[in-house]
């Protein structure tokens, strides 16, 4: 007491958060790593952090499924995190890292007192039950069973981004990457080309169904030199569901991956609740709640200073047979839905959005009919109306004659753009786009097509135009094919065979080229697995020697 004597003591909390873990209420609360981390009974645990002296709620992770009850966490010496809670009439210890229940002892369920105590030498856990003190002890057992290789994922990875590359001091440069899956995370992982290892950073498991699109808008340019990397990453899938997180990737010469990943959970929507806060929603055709996002595609450009609401917008292919157009309102946390069109009537499994100088934004989206249809949304997003119609497209041109199962777009000078797609029935599509300002809207005019037919000998499930004479194409008969493209049509001038099944998706970035050496281009595929495939790509195909003069 004399030692509190003249110390002032503040009649009110720097900083609360009310309902942080519902109605149950928080178990516990833990400091680890310069972080807050909180638990309840929710079967939720929440990191945070302090803010200009006040918390704030980084991201929500769930362990597992059906541990509603959870009462502690530890951080083990070796990294790991274990959670500590009951599940039904047991009490479980679930480890972070290897994704298993470490103890499942049956006790009856929480509300009781317990205590657990873990060392290299022995592990014990004791409760009361019925009056009576039990104890439960066990020694460590050497494990019999043998991780050859750790999964990513416990299904099919549906889609993948490369984040950058983070490079840490006295260390070279790894890669970063963001997978999707349809066991409902995210996984934000290394893949280093020395080592042939993925190493995984974080899981993002906010998703309540499958994960089916990715999209990112990087804060900067990301080089091999750099030591940090900043990102807003948005993924999309089943139940209509979009999450927005904050991406902040470090070099970390400590860790194993020598990166190190922080996540800030930004926004999220979904569909059937912003039905609910609609107004006149009586006069309205119901959202269906269990529509999927198929692809999201960041708008470019539209966080400029010369805008009237300067933001992130996103684009979203649905499989109610619409287009929509979300905005980021970062600081208030929020997915707002702009615009929309559902002019396809049927699944659309692809979106791509580009900006044609001065201030014209345009949106492609592809269905399952094999169109591929272009609007001018500069309208619904520098105007700011409350939730219009998208209208009319601007162009729609049918490209194949079933569902366009990958879509690229790349600029080329003089307000042209080459629109790249691949088909269900292995055709290859490129046409070349002129954009030209009209009367309040830009205008879309067909210069050139070209078509490969049975360029694959199946679905066409990744398409990239590297350069404007360069196009490469992955399908599902586990084919990477680079195509010359010039004005005859696409001539094939190499293909490499990979090893992941049920292609899903690709993306491609290009190398740093080497004195004197010719260019070439990674790519990342995902399906049953995950493999980088590094392509090399002349400029042009070599010409074969002339004929030999006659003796």
């Amino acid at each position: 007491v004399r030692a509190l004597q003249g110390s002032v003591w503040k009649k009110n909390p720097l900083s609360v958060l009310f309902g942080l873990h519902g109605k149950m209420g928080v178990t516990s609360v833990t400091c680890h790593g310069g972080y807050v981390y909180s638990t309840g009974r929710d079967g939720c645990y929440r990191q945070l952090r302090l803010q200009a002296r006040q918390l704030e709620v980084l991201r929500k992770q769930r362990p597992c499924k059906g541990l509603q009850w959870i009462e502690e966490l530890r951080f083990t010496p070796s990294g790991d995190l274990l959670v500590l809670g009951f599940h039904a009439d047991s009490f479980v210890v679930w480890s972070t890292r290897t994704g298993e229940n470490l103890h499942c002892v049956p006790c009856g369920g929480g509300h009781r007192s317990w205590s657990y105590s873990s060392s290299s030498s022995a592990e014990a856990f004791a409760y009361i039950k019925q009056g009576d003190v039990m104890l439960y002890c066990s020694a460590p057992e050497p494990c019999e069973q043998q991780v050859l290789l750790a999964s990513l994922h416990g299904r099919e990875i549906t889609c993948v981004r490369r984040l950058g590359a983070v490079r840490a001091p006295g260390h070279p440069a790894v890669n970063v990457f963001v997978t999707g899956s349809e066991d409902t995370t995210a996984c934000v992982l290394t893949l280093s080309e020395r080592s042939r290892t993925a190493l995984p950073l974080t899981t993002l498991d906010d998703h309540i169904s499958s994960v089916r699109a990715l999209a990112l808008a990087l804060a900067g340019p990301a080089t091999p030199s750099d030591a940090s990397l900043s990102t807003l990453l948005f993924s999309g899938g089943g139940r209509a569901q979009i999450e927005c997180y904050r991406l902040l990737l470090t070099g970390d010469p400590a860790s194993e991956s020598t990166v190190a990943c922080e996540v800030v959970h930004v926004a999220s929507h979904r569909l059937d609740e912003h039905w609910d806060r609609m107004k006149n929603r009586h006069k309205l055709v119901k959202m269906d709640p269990e529509t999927r996002y198929m692809s999201l595609s960041v708008v470019p450009g539209t966080d400029a200073e010369q805008l009237p609401t300067p933001c992130k917008f996103l684009a979203a292919a649905c499989s109610d047979g619409s287009v929509r157009v979300f905005g980021l309102l970062e600081a208030a946390r929020k997915l707002v839905l702009v615009a929309e069109s559902f002019h396809h009537q049927r699944c659309v499994l692809k979106v791509e959005a580009f900006l044609h100088v001065p201030q014209a934004l345009v949106c492609a989206g592809a269905a399952t009919d094999g169109s591929v249809a272009f609007w001018d949304i500069t309208a619904p997003i520098t105007e700011a109306p409350v939730f219009p119609a998208l209208g009319a497209p601007l162009l729609t041109v049918m490209a194949h004659s079933c569902g366009v199962n990958s879509l690229h777009v790349r600029e080329m000078p003089e307000g042209r753009y080459l629109v790249a797609s691949g088909s269900d029935d292995g055709s290859i599509h490129v046409c070349r786009l002129e954009v030209a300002p009209g009367d309040g809207a830009a205008g879309l005019r067909v210069l050139e097509r070209l078509s490969r037919p049975c360029a694959h000998a199946a679905h066409v499930t990744g398409v990239r135009v590297l350069r404007p004479d360069l196009v490469l194409s992955a399908s599902v008969d586990q084919r990477l094919t680079l195509w010359q493209l010039g004005p005859g049509g696409l001539e094939a001038l190499s293909t490499t065979f990979f090893h992941v099944p049920d292609l899903a998706e690709l993306d491609c970035w290009e190398a740093a080229a080497e004195p004197g050496g010719e260019p070439h281009y990674y790519c990342v595929l995902c399906g049953q697995g995950l493999e980088l495939v590094r392509c090399a790509a002349r400029a042009t195909r070599p010409e074969p020697p002339p004929p030999e003069a006659p003796q």
